[in-house]
């Protein structure tokens, strides 16, 4: 036997044991997610989030993190095409409407791996679209797609999600992820369309409503519902404002993300364009 097939011999026993503890870890993770929502109170669900985050922890702290398999855990996840990173994030709804993110944040590196916690601080952050953040002060949502763009060799991850934020208004955002420096920044100028550049965009909408915003592989553009108030007079009031059965769209273009507004998404020949589900998780 050489040595390649002892050594595989004698790690099986190992792998197979680190298997069943994140199998273990899997399905307490599930039925602690579970708890946040059929939690009667308030303490309830904050006790049961915590819970997720250390049980979450303590697998991504681990040497096997970034093969571990989170197939049936209903949690938000988001893992880079390129194997960068993945990224988890879920949310706590409260009693007076309002919500609070968790997340964490794995980033490989030459020499192993960094686990940041992310923690949500949008109570703090008045100008979102202005800001430029980290995982200790973070803009929370629930991130459900990436878009990995390079301008001039450096890589950009422009992230997709979710953001329930009181009982009347919806949030979308358009993040961007960017790690080419000693630690994560959530925020880039990538968006021309804003003066001053906006570092992400956030879109705000009544909470009766849904929002489409998805990327569109064969467009090679993310593809967002246009947002108009319902009544003119109530305009820039974000519980009044829903889609108007217009789209636009956003393509990556000379190292900036290009506002197209008004597109016409008809399939080839006139057929009406199916657009993706309007994601809400």
């Amino acid at each position: 036997m050489n040595r390649r097939a002892l050594a595989r011999l004698l790690l099986a026993p190992l792998l197979l044991a680190v298997q069943g503890l994140h199998a273990q870890g899997y399905a307490s993770i599930t039925a602690q997610l579970k708890a946040i929502a059929a939690a009667a109170n308030d303490a309830g669900r904050d006790s049961a989030s915590a819970n997720v985050k250390r049980l979450l922890g303590a697998i991504l702290g681990s040497d096997t993190a970034f093969s571990a398999r989170f197939k049936d855990v209903p949690v938000s996840q988001v893992n880079a095409p390129d194997g960068a990173f993945r990224l988890f994030t879920w949310n706590v709804q409260h009693s007076d409407g309002s919500f609070l993110y968790e997340g964490f944040l794995l980033v490989k590196q030459r020499k192993g791996q960094a686990l940041y916690a992310l923690r949500d601080m949008t109570d703090h952050i008045t100008r979102p679209a202005a800001a430029l953040l980290s995982p200790e002060n973070w803009y929370g949502a629930l991130y459900y797609e990436v878009v990995p763009v390079k301008h001039g060799g450096h890589a950009y991850y422009t992230l997709l999600g979710w953001k329930g934020f009181s009982g009347v208004e919806t949030r979308k955002v358009v993040e961007v992820l960017d790690l080419g420096g000693p630690k994560p920044k959530f925020g880039a100028a990538l968006f021309p369309a804003e003066k001053p550049r906006s570092l992400r965009q956030v879109f705000a909408y009544s909470a009766q409503g849904s929002m489409l915003l998805r990327w569109d592989a064969s467009r090679k553009a993310i593809v967002l519902d246009h947002l108009s108030p319902t009544r003119p007079e109530l305009a820039g009031q974000p519980a009044y404002m829903a889609p108007d059965m217009s789209f636009d769209s956003y393509t990556w273009d000379k190292g900036r993300w290009r506002l197209e507004r008004d597109i016409d998404l008809r399939g080839p020949g006139g057929r009406p364009y199916k657009a993706p589900p309007k994601d809400t998780p």
